[in-house]
C-alpha cells in the first residue's frame, strides 16, 4: 500500500512538473507562438479568401493578456474591409488549451468594418462562397449544430468589454450608412451602447442598454432612440423601397441549453409604434401600435419547431402559432394557428392603421375564434392540408367605415381606376340606360360565367376551400406566388369596394369584407351577380354588360347566345387583350376554340345546357366596333379583373 501510495505521490510531481515546465515554456515563447500563429492567419486568408492580415504590433502582457495595434484585413485589389487601430484581450487559458476561444476583457479603441459594393464586385465577395465541398448527403443535427455555434458565439463576447470609436460602415453602390459605436460598454453584466447612425438622408444616435450575460447565455436588452423619438432603419428603405421605423423594441432572451438532446430557445420581443412602408404591402404608412412574441423554439436533431405554448400580440389580438420543419425522409412543412375567442370590436379596432383603412370607423357586436391547420410535405405536393375554421357568434356590423356593404342593394355611382386614374362614373340602378337586370341577360351568360369562372358561386361562402389548396400547390411548384383561388365574391368585392392596386393591403381587405358580405347575408347571391355582371370590365373602356353586348355583337343583352356568352365569359380575366384570340382572318384560334368546346361539353355533362341550346348556334362573328381593335397587338399586361397576381419570391 506504502509503495503504491509512493508511486501515485510520484506520478502527481512528474506531472505538475509537466505541466508546471509547458507553462513555463509558453510563457517564454508565447509572443513567438503567437507570430507564428498570426503568420499561419495570414496565409489561410490569402490562400482562402485572397486577403492579406497585417498586425504592425502583437505581444501578451502576462499570461493571458493580448496586445494588438494596427489591424487591417485588405482583399486584394479592394477596399479595406477591417481596420482597428488598438485592440486588447483577454483569453481563458483553459479553454485556449482544448482549442476553443473564449475572450474575458475587450478594448476596441478607433476602427471600423466596411462593406463596400460598386459594379465590379464587392470587397467581402470571397467570404460568400464556401470552400469546402458539401456532401448533400450527409447527416446534420440541428440541436446540436445550433448548440455549437451560439457556444461560440457566446464565448467570443467578452464578459468586460469596452469599445470606442469603432463605425461599422455599408456602401452599396452608393447608398451609404454608418453606424458609429460611440460607447458600447459591457461590465458587471450591463450592457451599455450609444450609437451614431448617418445616411445620406438622416442622423439620429441609438441607444442599446440592458442585461447582458454571454456566459449564462441570458439578455434583457432594450433598443431605442436616445431622444425618445421615432427610430428609422436606414439603407433598406433605398435598397429594397422599403420605410420602416419604431419608437422601441424590448428583446429578452431567457433560455439557450440542451435538454435531452434538444436545444431550447425561450424568451420574448416586443416593439412599439412599429412602422412600415411598402407600395406592395400598402399605399399608406402601416402603422403598429404594440405587438409582443414570447416565442418557445425547440430544435431537435431533425426538426425545428416553434411550440404552440407560443404566443404572438397585436394590440388586442392574441393568437397561439405552432410552426414547425421536419427534414428526414420527407421535408414536412406545418403551420398551426388559433385565435381564441375573443370581441369582433377588439378585433377591428387592434388592425394595424393603414393595412385595413377601409375597415376604420366599423363598430361590430359579437365575438369569434379562429382555427388554421396547414401542412406541406414535399413528395406529397398534391395532398396539402388546408383547415381554416372562423366560428362567429352574435356578429354583426352596427356601423360600417368606408366600406359600407350595404349600398349593393340599392342604386350607386362606380367609377373604376385603372392605373391609378380614375374613369367615367357609371350610374348602377334602373334609372340608367345601360342598366340590365340579371332577370333581363340572356340565361346563357349566367351559366357560362359560372362555369368558367365559379361553379360553386351560388352555394359557397365566398371562399373555396379545394380551389386555396391547388393554388397554393401550384405556388411552392413554380415559385411563384399567385394569389388565386378567386371567387366572383372576391372580384364583386375587389371592383366596388376596393381598388386594383396589387398590395397585400387590398387583399386582406378583399378576404375580410367577403367573408363579412358572405356570412352575415349583406345581399343575395343573385343581386351580388347582377351587380358584378353591370361593374365589371368586357373590354377597353367596356363597363357592363349592356355596353359588352353592344361592343362586341351589337345586341342587346337578352339576344345573346350561347357561343357569344361563352366567348365574353372567357375574356373576363384579361378583357382588354381578347383581340389575343383571334387570328389574321378575325377567326377565333385552334386554342380559343378548344376552351369554348371544353366548357361547353362541361355544361352538357352537369346538364347546364342541353342540345336544343346549341341549335341555331353560328361560329363565332365580331360584328360591332370591337372588330377595329381585331388588328391590334394585345396588351402584356392582364386586367385586374383576372382572379391571378403572379410575383416572384
Amino acid at each position: 500500500m506504502k509503495k503504491a501510495k509512493r508511486k501515485v505521490i510520484l506520478l502527481l510531481k512528474i506531472f505538475g512538473t509537466l505541466v508546471l515546465l509547458g507553462l513555463v515554456l509558453v510563457l517564454a515563447f508565447r509572443n513567438t507562438i503567437l507570430n507564428k500563429v498570426i503568420h499561419q492567419v495570414d496565409y489561410q486568408m490569402e490562400r482562402d479568401y485572397q486577403c492579406n492580415v497585417t498586425i504592425q504590433k502583437a505581444e501578451f502582457h502576462g499570461l493571458t493578456n493580448v496586445e494588438f495595434q494596427h489591424i487591417a484585413l485588405v482583399p486584394k485589389q479592394a477596399d479595406t474591409l477591417i481596420h482597428i487601430n488598438e485592440l486588447k484581450t483577454s483569453v481563458n487559458i483553459w479553454k485556449l488549451l482544448v482549442g476553443d476561444i473564449q475572450l474575458g476583457k475587450l478594448e476596441v479603441n478607433k476602427g471600423f468594418i466596411q462593406l463596400v459594393k460598386t459594379k465590379n464586385g464587392s470587397n467581402y465577395d470571397a467570404f460568400l462562397h464556401s470552400k469546402k465541398e458539401k456532401d448533400e448527403n450527409a447527416e446534420i443535427n440541428y440541436a446540436k449544430l445550433l448548440n455549437r455555434i451560439s457556444s461560440r458565439l457566446m464565448d467570443l463576447v467578452p464578459t468586460d468589454m469596452q469599445v470606442k470609436g469603432f463605425a461599422f460602415k455599408i456602401n452599396d453602390n452608393g447608398n451609404k450608412v454608418i453606424f458609429d459605436f460611440n460607447e458600447l460598454t459591457l461590465a458587471n453584466k450591463k450592457l451599455t451602447t450609444i450609437i451614431q447612425v448617418t445616411s445620406d438622408k438622416f442622423s439620429q444616435q441609438w441607444s442599446i442598454n440592458g442585461f447582458a450575460d454571454p456566459r449564462d447565455r441570458k439578455a434583457d436588452l432594450t433598443f431605442s432612440n436616445t431622444k425618445n423619438d421615432t427610430i428609422r432603419i436606414p439603407y433598406i428603405d433605398k435598397r429594397f423601397n422599403l420605410k420602416t421605423g419604431f419608437k422601441s423594441i424590448h428583446f429578452n432572451l431567457e433560455n439557450l441549453a440542451m435538454d435531452s438532446g434538444e436545444l431550447h430557445i425561450d424568451g420574448y420581443s416586443s416593439i412599439q409604434d412599429l412602422v412600415v412602408n411598402n407600395p406592395k404591402i400598402a399605399s399608406k404608412d402601416v402603422i403598429i401600435k404594440n405587438a409582443r412574441f414570447d416565442y418557445r423554439w425547440i430544435v431537435g436533431e431533425r426538426f425545428i419547431a416553434l411550440d404552440s405554448t407560443s404566443t404572438v400580440e397585436l394590440n388586442k389580438i392574441k393568437c397561439q402559432p405552432y410552426v414547425s420543419y421536419t427534414n428526414d425522409k420527407d421535408k414536412v412543412y406545418q403551420l398551426k394557428l388559433k385565435i381564441p375567442k375573443m370581441k369582433a370590436q377588439d378585433f377591428i379596432s387592434s388592425l394595424p392603421t393603414g393595412l385595413f383603412r377601409h375597415f376604420e370607423g366599423m363598430e361590430a357586436k359579437g365575438n369569434f375564434s379562429y382555427a388554421l391547420n396547414f401542412g406541406y410535405n414535399n413528395h406529397k405536393p398534391n395532398n396539402i392540408i388546408f383547415e381554416s375554421t372562423l366560428k362567429p357568434k352574435g356578429i354583426k356590423i352596427t356601423k360600417y367605415g368606408e366600406a359600407d356593404l350595404n349600398k349593393i342593394n340599392g342604386p350607386f355611382t362606380y367609377r373604376a381606376i385603372d392605373k391609378g386614374v380614375l374613369q367615367r362614373p357609371i350610374f348602377i340602378g334602373s334609372g340608367s340606360g345601360n342598366y340590365t337586370p340579371l332577370s333581363m341577360m340572356s340565361p346563357y351568360l349566367k351559366k357560362c360565367v359560372l362555369t368558367s369562372e365559379d361553379p360553386s358561386y351560388m352555394s359557397h361562402r365566398g371562399f373555396i376551400n379545394a380551389a386555396f389548396k391547388e393554388s397554393i400547390a401550384q405556388n411552392i411548384k413554380t415559385k411563384k406566388f399567385k394569389r388565386g383561388a378567386s371567387t366572383i365574391s372576391m372580384q364583386l368585392v375587389k371592383n366596388v369596394f376596393l381598388t386594383r392596386e396589387k398590395t397585400l393591403s387590398r387583399k386582406l381587405e378583399e378576404i375580410l369584407l367577403v367573408y363579412i358580405m358572405e356570412n352575415n347575408h349583406i345581399s343575395s347571391k343573385d343581386r351580388m351577380l347582377e351587380v358584378y355582371f353591370n361593374v365589371i370590365e368586357w373590354g377597353p373602356n367596356i363597363y357592363g354588360i349592356a355596353e359588352a353586348s353592344q361592343f362586341y355583337f351589337q345586341k342587346k343583352p337578352w339576344d345573346l347566345n350561347v357561343n357569344q356568352c361563352l366567348f365574353l365569359a372567357t375574356i373576363i380575366p384579361n378583357p382588354k387583350g381578347f383581340m389575343g384570340k383571334f387570328n389574321a382572318e378575325n377567326r377565333l384560334k385552334p386554342a380559343a376554340k378548344q376552351t369554348q368546346n371544353f366548357l361547353t361539353n362541361l355544361m352538357f355533362k352537369r346538364g347546364i345546357l342541353t342540345a336544343n341550346d346549341t341549335i341555331g348556334n353560328f361560329p363565332l362573328f365580331i360584328s360591332g366596333p370591337a372588330k377595329y381593335f381585331l388588328k391590334q397587338k394585345p396588351p402584356a399586361i392582364r386586367n385586374d379583373n383576372a382572379p391571378v397576381e403572379e410575383f416572384e419570391f
